[in-house]
């Protein structure tokens, strides 16, 4: 594991965007593994700045979201589709046809599950995977439990995860209750994880999962074990280590 220190949210994107565009740049055709949230917004605004000035190229990636709400259509402004178009793919040279999120309109889970493990195989598996942490150590929708989970799989999300949420919709009532995510092996599978963290909010659960046990109570502990793990936070995220 590796520790890179930044000032605050704005360092902490610069730095995390330089990683992901050295793979860019390293390996033009690589898998990018990508996340959603509050977290990588300055991290993908980066990259877009980077590419308008002809700093990286995107044409020859390929992508392959982390997950996506259950049930929601993929237009819906919340949609893990449509924030990474309004964030990422609109601004910079991706193909679409490369272009890979689990489909949350499918509604027979098995099959949508086994299809983008299909998927994920299809492309030769992720070259990063960009990560951000639940407040209770949860990677994708990968919650606390009592086994690390596989594959793609199917999730009811927690009353945590559900409130963390709520300040993309409406209401609460709006916020999906279950979605897709990779899982725990699929991440693990990675050649190299970037976990970005900004906040003092999430200090203690980065002690937890990178100091601490590991368990899949705490599912991102299993980084801890990971071959190349690169954790990116700034000083308030890492007020506790």
């Amino acid at each position: 594991m590796r520790i890179i220190r930044a000032k605050n949210y704005e360092e902490m994107s610069r730095k995390a965007a330089a990683i992901i565009a050295a793979q860019v740049v390293s390996k033009p055709d690589c898998v990018l593994g990508l996340a959603t949230g509050g977290t990588p917004v300055g991290t993908y605004k980066n990259l877009v700045e980077w590419y308008n000035n002809g700093d990286v190229d995107f044409s020859a990636v390929t992508s392959v979201n982390l997950d996506e709400y259950r049930s929601l259509p993929r237009e819906h402004p919340e949609s893990y589709w449509s924030f990474m178009h309004r964030n990422l793919f609109d601004h910079v040279n991706i193909d679409p046809a490369r272009i890979n999120l689990p489909d949350g309109n499918n509604m027979d889970a098995a099959a949508e599950c086994a299809r983008y493990d299909a998927v994920i195989e299809a492309v030769g598996g992720v070259d990063l995977q960009l990560l951000g942490i639940g407040h209770d150590g949860h990677i994708g929708f990968n919650e606390p439990s009592d086994a690390f989970d596989l594959g793609t799989h199917c999730v009811d999300l927690t009353e945590e995860t559900i409130e963390a949420n709520k300040r993309f919709f409406a209401s609460r009532d709006e916020v999906p209750r279950q979605a897709y995510t990779m899982g725990t092996r699929t991440i693990m599978h990675a050649r190299k994880v970037l976990m970005i963290v900004s906040g003092k909010d999430k200090a203690e659960i980065v002690k937890k999962a990178f100091f601490g046990p590991v368990t899949p109570q705490v599912p991102a502990s299993i980084l801890q074990m990971h071959k190349d793990f690169v954790l990116v936070a700034d000083e308030d995220a890492l007020s506790l280590i």
